[in-house]
């Protein structure tokens, strides 16, 4: 059957996608890895065609008004195109956690038992304006052993068709059923609603984008939710902190690209070293272009500085502004993260061990930084290729999840006639 088309019944697409992951299930780690590899050049090939269907969508942005970041999230260009191709073939490098065995021991009895890692089954994808997020949780699905079904946000239904049209052609030279990819091109809330109550063919929802969309999938769903989440991220400035480490982290987990999850939104600055080292900071705020919302404190001693709200404590700003927080020691820090943070990702730096474990200790999030940017937490920049998102729950999986998230295990027994 088609499986790009408009108003499509979303349960026949649920039920193919099941019968593919079966298909699928039996295929060889190497028939797995080549067709990641032709999907891969099979984009490469086409990108003139994706950045034609982005710029339709590039085009309603500009003219509903969407906010520069939203728009950076959602443009492609040919780097991006060869970047997200160059990431399927990171995930054919990496080693299939499908068919391991976790442990194994033999009973009393004889029977021997295995725990063995499997596919989940059939994965939906719920995500807003990222496009390359198409083509990332389609080759950590198909690598893992599983089937996909994608919904993404109607600002990014040009670009999501063209690639997953692409990825079609591509899959039909190879051993993986092109069913495996299934495509939700409906922009009706209904289609995805209907995705959150279909458990007997989803096997697990993943939602990737703003807090609304996740809790609305959270609060909704009847499907088992891999819940990931919001990245309103601290970083913590201790009165220890080498002076050129912590400006040159704070510039890289602001600006490098702050439109993203794992960019710092949050500065807690120790007081003494906030005021040993105002103009420095003050200095590299105004060289970044970068907008501070601050505290009475901060308010008072930087000229330029915003009132900070409790929205700007709350929020993704998602920009070049961010919120600045004075306190008196490591504590202070670590209750205003327990208060607004969301379990993504902190950092603190310092030169002391000691306030630094404490730090990493008792800060609840899924991933932690001692004297480095909270930018790594990317499954690209810590080794898993590609990633499907960060997860920020602490059951199944947490932080970024590759390959191994997207698996769970049997337990298979073996005897020779024994009885219970």
């Amino acid at each position: 059957m088609a499986t790009v088309i408009e108003n499509t019944n979303v349960e026949l697409q649920a039920i193919e996608a099941k019968k593919a992951a079966k298909k699928l299930s039996l295929l060889t780690t190497e028939e797995k890895n080549e067709a990641l590899l032709i999907i891969a050049n099979k984009l490469e090939e086409e990108y003139k065609g994706i950045l034609q269907a982005n710029e339709k969508d590039l085009e309603v942005g500009r003219e509903k008004g969407y906010e520069a970041a939203y728009m950076d999230r959602l443009a492609l260009t040919k780097d991006r195109v060869f970047d997200f191709a160059d990431g399927l073939r990171q995930v054919a490098k990496l080693e299939d956690p499908t068919g391991d065995i976790l442990s194994e021991w033999t009973l009393e009895n004889g029977l021997k038992v295995e725990k063995v890692r499997v596919p989940l089954g059939v994965i939906g994808m719920i995500y807003e304006a990222r496009p390359n997020v198409t083509v990332d949780a389609t080759g950590l699905a198909l690598k893992s052993g599983n089937s996909i079904v994608l919904k993404g946000g109607s600002s990014a239904i040009n670009s999501n068709r063209k690639i997953v049209e692409v990825m079609h052609l591509a899959l039909e030279n190879t051993k993986i059923p092109k069913e495996a990819v299934q495509f939700i091109s409906s922009t009706n809330r209904e289609a995805t609603e209907q995705l959150f109550t279909m458990k007997e063919h989803i096997d697990v929802l993943i939602p990737r984008g703003g807090g609304s969309l996740i809790n609305a999938v959270v609060n909704n769903a009847t499907v088992p939710v891999l819940e990931t989440g919001v990245g309103n991220c601290h970083l913590y400035i201790d009165k220890e902190a080498d002076v050129e480490k912590a400006l040159s982290i704070l510039v890289n987990a602001k600006t490098d690209r702050p439109a993203v999850c794992n960019a710092a939104e949050t500065l807690i600055v120790h007081q003494e070293w906030f005021e040993q080292h105002i103009d420095r900071l003050v200095e590299t705020f105004n060289q970044n272009n970068i907008v501070v919302h601050g505290d009475q404190f901060v308010t008072s001693r930087i000229p330029n500085a915003l009132p900070a709200g409790e929205e700007d404590w709350e929020n993704e700003y998602l920009s070049l502004d961010i919120a600045v927080k004075v306190v008196g020691n490591v504590d202070e820090a670590i209750d205003h993260i327990d208060r607004y943070g969301t379990k993504h990702s902190e950092a603190i730096i310092t030169e002391n061990r000691d306030t630094a474990a404490k730090f990493m200790k008792l800060v609840d999030a899924s991933s932690l930084y001692h004297n480095a940017s909270t930018r790594f937490t990317d499954g690209g920049a810590l080794g898993f290729g590609a990633e499907i998102g960060i997860s920020t729950q602490k059951l199944h999986a947490r932080g970024p999840m590759g390959l191994p998230a997207l698996t769970t295990v049997k337990f298979l027994m073996s005897g020779n006639g024994q009885i219970r």
